[in-house]
């Protein structure tokens, strides 16, 4: 009887893991087709987001254009003008250096992070399983008022001053549309190094 119930109990386990993959996978395919689907997706050809930035209580505009050959620009508007932050052609990265106001080429290892993440065209969740990446459902949690799936995306590990670091982000996921409304990422370097971000989407 004793062996009966542990073999009952390892079943349980093993399906409940199942399950949750499956769920998990269930998610980003209505995602993806909650957005356009797969094909029409696949025919996209340039992608720009728009957003703020809150800086010691002043609100700054942000805007970020990606394409789908790895071509890349962040800009923000302060003060009423237009600066560049960030700059890629798909081979290498520029980013602004505030105190000489000019554009200079980012070390090796942040570029081909940076460009990896550009490339990531639209989202990182087309094809994941065919880049090697892998998804977790966490649970359900709320985000912004709403209930969320909790979904844990994990990637290839980043180079980061020669060091390996790892990739992970947290997606939560509106459980009426499957639309993410919060992505959430710990930051891999400067002063901020180790905080957790989070991000809304609208």
């Amino acid at each position: 009887m004793k062996t009966i119930k542990l073999l009952f109990i390892a079943f349980t386990v093993t399906a409940f893991a199942q399950v949750n993959a499956q769920t998990a996978d269930e998610i980003v395919e209505n995602y993806l087709e909650a957005i356009g689907g797969k094909e029409n997706l696949a025919k996209v050809k340039s992608l720009k987001m728009i957003g703020k930035i809150n800086a010691q209580g002043m609100e700054i505009p942000i805007e970020a254009v990606t394409t789908n050959d790895g071509s890349a620009y962040v800009q923000i508007d302060f003060q009423g003008q237009k600066m560049k932050q960030l700059v890629s052609n798909g081979t290498k990265t520029w980013s602004m250096n505030m105190m000489a106001q000019k554009m200079e080429e980012m070390p090796s290892d942040m570029s081909k992070m940076m460009i990896k993440e550009f490339k990531d065209f639209p989202n990182a969740f087309i094809n994941y399983k065919e880049k090697g990446y892998k998804i977790e459902l966490i649970g359900k949690e709320p985000q912004e008022g709403t209930e969320c799936f909790k979904v844990k995306l994990t990637k290839d590990n980043m180079m980061i001053d020669g060091e390996e670091v790892p990739n992970v982000s947290f997606y939560y996921f509106d459980t009426d549309n499957f639309v993410p409304i919060v992505v959430e990422t710990e930051v891999p370097t400067g002063p901020a190094k180790g905080q957790m971000v989070k991000v809304p989407l609208s």
